[in-house]
């Protein structure tokens, strides 16, 4: 979340008014995240979040909007866009595609214990579920293609062991995404980005996942690994958690049992996950766009991960 794209108040008043929802009583740009432009707008109805997509087009906006309208329709905690008098969920401000969700409560846990872990893992499982007969399909827009694409970007920009490492991973990674397990690997719509921001908290009851502008068709595996890399890894060091990784696990396997190419393809997908964000935050790192508010993340963090899940693999056996 950042601001790229400046929103008057009387511009996000007259879009609250079309949406019903109110009359707006403050507008207040969100710093953090580097993707999207996003307001916390407060009406007389309610706390709601504005965002304007920079980079999603309209064609392809709806995949995640109704993604989100089909798992709230679920019973999955997460926001719910809100339609004009002509059902439409997707608008325009500025020029640009936008929509309005409802403010979740609670806030992000971004020191959590075993117990939040547990609960992250149990509710992505239901997400998975709930998500299996999703009737629109969009591939997951930050997968193998997009890193093929990416690293030659990026390489110009690194030390010597750092691009030996990177071209050594994504070759990997073209190999495994070949194997006849990778293809066995159950697949469906995912969060994709399911990182401790990106999830509410009231103590220890979660209440819902957000941002939802990653999502994709993708395997639930890797789904899962990204969350194992961030919500089970000590930030300072980059070093896997295990008593965090195992409470989600179990917790996720309690809702959907691994099928066997998952327990086998865990250490590589652990591996697909810390590379998928080592790209992309090089490419933010060393190819920023213009913003408001807007700090790029360290890309030294995922490096540490891959390092980290290439020299000590974690077994699917050591965590369930």
């Amino acid at each position: 979340m950042a601001v790229f794209t400046e929103v008057s108040e009387s511009q996000a008043a007259q879009l609250m008014q079309s949406l019903n929802l109110g009359t707006l009583t403050a507008l207040r740009g969100i710093e953090g995240g580097i993707e999207n432009t996003n307001y916390f707008a407060t009406t007389d109805q309610g706390e709601y979040v504005l965002t304007l997509f920079e980079r999603l087009t309209h064609a392809q906006l709806p995949f995640y909007l109704f993604l989100m309208k089909h798992l709230a329709g679920r019973g999955i905690p997460v926001p719910d866009p809100a339609a004009n008098r002509d059902g439409d969920i997707l608008h325009t401000v500025n020029g640009k595609p936008a929509a309005v969700v409802n403010k979740l409560a609670g806030k992000s846990q971004l020191q959590p214990q075993a117990v939040h872990c547990a609960a992250v893992g149990d509710m992505l499982a239901r997400m998975h579920l709930a998500g299996a007969d999703f009737n629109r399909s969009q591939p997951n827009l930050r997968s193998l293609p997009w890193w093929n694409e990416t690293v030659p970007v990026v390489l110009p920009y690194l030390e010597e062991a750092q691009a030996a490492l990177l071209r050594s991973e994504l070759a990997y990674q073209n190999h495994v995404a070949q194997s006849p397990a990778y293809a066995a690997l159950p697949r469906g719509p995912v969060h994709a980005d399911l990182f401790r921001d990106n999830v509410m908290f009231d103590g220890e009851q979660l209440t819902g996942f957000f941002d939802f502008y990653f999502a994709g068709i993708d395997t639930w595996l890797f789904d899962l690994a990204v969350c194992l890399n961030d919500w089970c890894i000590d930030l300072p060091t980059g070093v896997h958690d295990a008593e965090r990784a195992q409470a989600m696990v179990r917790a996720y396997q309690q809702v959907r049992p691994l099928h066997a190419a998952e327990r086998e393809l865990l250490p590589a997908l652990l591996r697909a996950g810390a590379l998928r964000f080592w790209i992309s935050r090089l490419w933010d790192y060393h190819l920023p766009r213009e913003a408001s508010m807007l700090t790029p993340h360290d890309p030294i963090h995922f490096e540490r991960v891959l390092r980290g899940r290439v020299d000590h693999p974690v077994l699917a056996s050591a965590i369930t």
